[in-house]
């Protein structure tokens, strides 16, 4: 399974590090070995010294397709979660002034911990998800999908113009605003629609 994230698709998120609003969307991607499952502790890495978290609606994809319309893109994926797309913000920023790709800011041993996904069919309105990160027990990040800039559906169209999408791939569908740096012992928690789905420590 392959991981692929998208960048700077909430608005408020982009003006908060001075990116530009996109105006098609902004990916790059993970690689399995980046998945933390379980709740495990996130092991802060000694190669950086601003590790942010980024709270994320993901996506599991159900099928394989590529070039997908995007009105029938609904029917590639069946599950939602969440994730926490950490970055090595001092690494990302360097990389960024360069010009040179983002992965090693991105795409680190265990820089993706998700929860349990659970049928989008339970939820109501897709487009009418809250979700919310609390650090040692203060909200910093509030989201709701229907701040999205790029939808489920058009991310999913996207994409699979360029990458084959298959069954067990996971899609990071972006942050919003209040991003911040992670710091040892720090307790990390999300909810979605209300339900707890994240609880996890850094060490």
């Amino acid at each position: 399974m392959k991981i692929i994230a998208i960048g700077r698709n909430y608005a408020e998120h982009a003006k908060e590090l001075n990116n530009p609003i996109p105006t098609t969307p902004v990916i790059f991607m993970k690689p399995d070995t980046a998945v933390l499952k379980d709740n495990k502790p996130f092991y802060l890495p000694d190669f950086s010294n601003d590790v942010h978290y980024e709270l994320e609606v993901v996506l599991k994809i159900c099928k394989e397709g590529k070039h997908i319309a995007e009105k029938f893109a609904s029917n590639y994926y069946d599950e939602i979660g969440l994730g926490i797309d950490f970055t090595a913000r001092d690494i990302q920023s360097k990389h960024k002034e360069k010009g040179l790709p983002w992965e090693l800011a991105k795409a680190f041993d265990n820089s993706a911990p998700i929860s349990i996904f659970y049928p989008k069919g339970d939820f109501e309105d897709l487009y009418d998800l809250n979700f919310e990160l609390k650090v040692n027990g203060e909200s910093c990040q509030k989201g709701h999908t229907k701040d999205l800039l790029f939808s489920f559906e058009k991310i999913i169209s996207f994409v699979s113009q360029y990458i084959t999408l298959k069954k067990g791939d996971l899609i990071f569908t972006g942050t919003p605003e209040g991003v911040g740096k992670t710091e040892k012992g720090d307790k990390l928690e999300a909810w979605l629609q209300g339900k707890q789905l994240l609880n996890f420590d850094v060490r």
